[in-house]
């Protein structure tokens, strides 16, 4: 086992997004570009040696070889330990669990998220710290400036290690163990959730359907959903992890989950469908004729996080991502806690959990989660809502119009444009941009703006400070809407339109969203002419 220095050129394009780096797979097969990034991201750490690294993905492809690159390297550069899940598979959140479990001093999450796989689609690579969360922008900054010169990596000639053989091997003189992947996951959800309470719905004959979309939640969801809580055979579908996703696209959203929400909307379909994406940090929620929207389910989770045992005491406070709907905002509000409104990205959430801020945390992109781990978390959201139902002994749509009834109802969408030419996106953001400090005053279609601004998050823990991180149109009647780039697309720019409306507790709940919307949607044409620039007579998706 020859320690090896090897000597490498940099690539210009290992920029980390809001969650690691993705690009093709295709791009992830360079020579040496996966040994160049996981190099930077060690060259950019100290005080590892002899510590515990945490490496799992999704299953996608190309995860098992970039597993044995990373082991490879981890032993080189001086690290003791490497906890690996078998298979090479570990949900985000539970290796987020993982890390802080065994106490690791950081983790390599290996996944494009809800990114399609395949060896045509996407690979992720993503650096969390030892509070189990994303690495902080001053981490991947520093790890983005190490990949623009890094000349050299260090590996050892090994072989290969067995990720299919629970228990330890030996890579030089760092130890290597292969974990069970569901175990510690499953173990930390029965401390927070009624689990009696949850097989007693069960038995009453309540009915669901967990579509695992072929992706990593499927033996999470096996184990606890059907094993632990004793759901029929069969609750769990697609629940086998596919390198491909089975060529399917693991993005819980109305588009890719249409059949289950039509099952759902049917007398014939079951109480309650759920779904969860690649690597198991996001989520679907429907109820028997009830889609709930993601910023919906965050404020209903956190107003009822305290039928279950883990948050009986109440919470501490409220965290939303900025373009996230302010529904959550209104239950922070009764309940007297703490309600903060971050940039995109689950790392901005870190601090006000570590610092006992915040209990729950959620973003419109169906990613919801608290305390117990410090990524977004799929099953846990679902864990929670069937805990909920159980102790209510009500169905979702009639837990939903009561909390409407008695918070109001935030009519909220986004609108995708995907794999937009990147000059074009900027250059429209850009121009926007230029022309905020003139649109307050202003009125179009009857509604006047009250603010505009491009969003700046001044951290209330550690003080640092994330400019342009979102365009913002504020209404006086307390409409909004917003305008960004994601980072996690991998082709292209994507361009995000989010509208928000809010109906009062009295008002109309029962209006279609999209028409709801449709004031907002025709003005924020009217402002930056995405359809005229972009060429797009529709969005790519609307959630």
């Amino acid at each position: 086992m020859t320690l090896q220095t090897i000597k490498t050129t940099p690539y210009a394009d290992q920029k980390p997004g809001t969650s690691g780096l993705r690009k093709r797979v295709t791009v992830y097969q360079q020579l040496n570009y996966v040994e160049n990034y996981i190099q930077a991201i060690f060259d950019s750490l100290e005080g590892f040696a002899g510590q515990t690294l945490v490496i799992g993905g999704d299953g996608r492809y190309y995860n098992d070889v970039a597993i044995q690159k990373a082991i490879r390297i981890a032993a080189a550069n001086g690290f003791g330990k490497v906890l690996v899940g078998q298979g090479g598979l570990l949900s985000t959140p539970a290796a987020s669990h993982v890390i802080r479990h065994y106490k690791a001093y950081g983790g390599l999450v290996l996944s494009a998220s809800h990114n399609p796989g395949g060896p045509e689609g996407d690979f992720g690579i993503k650096y969390n710290i030892g509070n189990g969360g994303p690495a902080p922008e001053k981490i991947t900054d520093a790890v983005f400036d190490r990949t623009k010169v890094i000349d050299s990596y260090k590996t050892l000639d090994t072989p290969d290690i067995d990720l299919g053989k629970i228990g330890t091997q030996q890579v030089g003189d760092m130890v290597v163990e292969v974990i069970d992947p569901v175990t510690d996951y499953a173990a930390l959800m029965e401390t927070l959730f009624d689990f009696d309470a949850i097989r007693a719905l069960f038995k009453s004959g309540f009915t669901m359907t967990f579509d695992a979309m072929n992706a990593v939640t499927g033996p999470y969801a096996k184990a606890i959903i059907e094993g632990i809580l004793g759901a029929p055979a069969g609750t769990v579908i697609n629940g086998v992890p596919s390198p491909s996703f089975n060529d399917g696209h693991p993005d819980p959203n109305l588009v890719y989950c249409k059949d289950m929400y039509d099952l759902l909307m049917t007398p014939e379909g079951p109480d309650f469908g759920a779904a969860s994406d690649g690597d198991g940090d996001r989520n679907l929620i429907i109820g028997k004729n009830r889609f709930v929207t993601p910023s919906d389910s965050l404020a209903l989770l956190a107003a009822n996080a305290h039928l279950a045992p883990g948050y009986k005491g109440g919470i501490a406070g409220i965290a939303r991502s900025m373009p996230t709907s302010a529904a959550a905002d209104r239950v922070a509000e009764k309940l007297g806690i703490e309600m903060h409104e971050t940039p995109t990205g689950w790392k901005f959430f870190g601090n006000l959990l570590d610092a006992g801020r915040v209990t729950i945390c959620g973003e419109e992109s169906a990613g919801t989660g608290s305390d117990h781990v410090r990524e977004k978390d799929g099953l846990w959201a679902v864990l929670l809502w069937l805990n909920i139902l159980a102790v209510r002994k009500q169905g979702v749509d009639e837990i939903v119009r009561e909390h409407w009834a008695t918070y109001g109802r935030n009519y909220y969408t986004r609108h995708d444009y995907e794999e937009v030419d990147s000059a074009i996106a900027n250059a429209l953001v850009d121009d926007l941009r230029g022309r905020l400090s003139s649109l307050p005053g202003q009125v179009i279609d009857g509604l006047e703006i009250a603010y505009a601004d491009d969003f700046t998050y001044h951290d209330p823990v550690d003080g640092s400070t994330s400019a342009k991180q979102g365009i913002r149109i504020g209404f006086k009647d307390g409409s909004r809407i917003v305008l960004r780039l994601s980072g996690t697309g991998t082709v292209g720019a994507t361009l995000r339109v989010y509208l928000e409306r809010y109906e009062p507790a009295d008002g109309q709940h029962d209006l279609d969203t999209q028409e709801a919307l449709a004031p907002l949607i025709a003005i924020i044409e009217k402002l930056a002419g995405i359809q005229k620039r972009t060429g797009r007579t529709e969005p790519s998706v609307i959630t």
